[in-house]
């Protein structure tokens, strides 16, 4: 149990940080000396600090050893491909925490758009290649056994959008593959909610962040992630940052039609987890043999 004082004042930050949440462009001192609070309201990924000048707190943010059962369900369903699957694709591999245990069944080949992103991975696995690219424009100009599009594809804030992610893995995919995407939530499961987490490293530092989304305009094809990170460093020093996220949210039939447009033969299935939350349903994009 951490120092009651310390604890309350944490507490009590992230309370006024919460109370600030939709307040754009601020920059001011809660704890003058010791705590800031940087606020950006930011409509591309490229700008999201989540992914940029803080990529190097990920392992924090989201511990590795927490994908486990995750990774497993993955290689599961890669599995579910008509031809061997060695060779994978991931597109919006991030910082490679679902990599760091495909790896030991697959050769891996990792896309992000954020080379800070992209450093992280590189650095918790060094076997596999990586390569800097948009999910909706790369062309490695080679096919792979199977493709693999996590949570990132949530960045698709329109159909356009999704399209063109679909066409990507459709072109990498070898026929007889299969490309397996994992959006968080589809309409018909979607929920608002608050998440909390965070960890300690062996270095000093530490991160505590909340989650908060909700879906400010149900007519259209976007929701809303409102996240508080607080981050100590090795000098006990603490800094607060806010930004906004936009992610696209798509009926079931939309996907269906979207990833059997690009080419694919599609299933939807239900993923098994432990975990107390709504399952999510997971899509299963089979390039067939001509």
């Amino acid at each position: 149990m951490g120092n009651p004082s310390v604890v309350g004042q944490f507490d009590a930050q992230v309370r006024q940080a919460v109370r600030h949440l939709r307040r754009p462009f601020v920059e001011k001192s809660i704890v003058p000396g010791i705590v800031r609070i940087h606020d950006r309201w930011v409509t591309g990924l490229s700008a999201h600090r989540f992914y940029g000048d803080l990529a190097s707190w990920w392992p924090l943010i989201s511990p590795v050893d927490e994908y486990v059962e995750e990774a497993g369900l993955i290689a599961q369903l890669l599995g579910s491909a008509s031809i061997p699957v060695r060779e994978v694709l991931e597109l919006g591999s991030g910082g490679g925490s679902n990599a760091a245990h495909l790896k030991q069944q697959f050769s891996l080949t990792l896309v992000d758009l954020s080379p800070e992103m992209l450093e992280v991975s590189q650095r918790l696995n060094p076997e596999c290649v990586h390569e800097q690219g948009d999910m909706r424009t790369v062309r490695l100009g080679r096919e792979f056994d199977a493709v693999f599009v996590h949570d990132a594809v949530g960045y698709m804030t329109s159909e356009a959008d999704l399209a063109a992610a679909a066409r990507t893995a459709f072109l990498h995919c070898r026929p007889g593959g299969v490309a397996v995407f994992v959006p968080d939530e589809i309409t018909e499961t979607y929920e608002p909610g608050l998440e909390q987490g965070g960890t300690d490293g062996p270095d000093g530092r530490g991160v505590r962040f909340l989650e908060w989304s909700w879906d400010p305009d149900p007519a259209d094809t976007t929701t809303v992630t409102q996240y508080v990170f607080v981050l100590r460093d090795p000098d006990n020093a603490v800094h607060v940052v806010r930004e906004e996220h936009r992610f696209g949210l798509f009926d079931r039939q939309t996907w269906l039609g979207l990833l059997t447009a690009a080419g694919f033969e599609v299933e939807v299935t239900l993923e098994a987890t432990v975990d107390d939350r709504t399952p999510r349903e997971l899509f299963l994009a089979h390039r067939l043999v001509a």
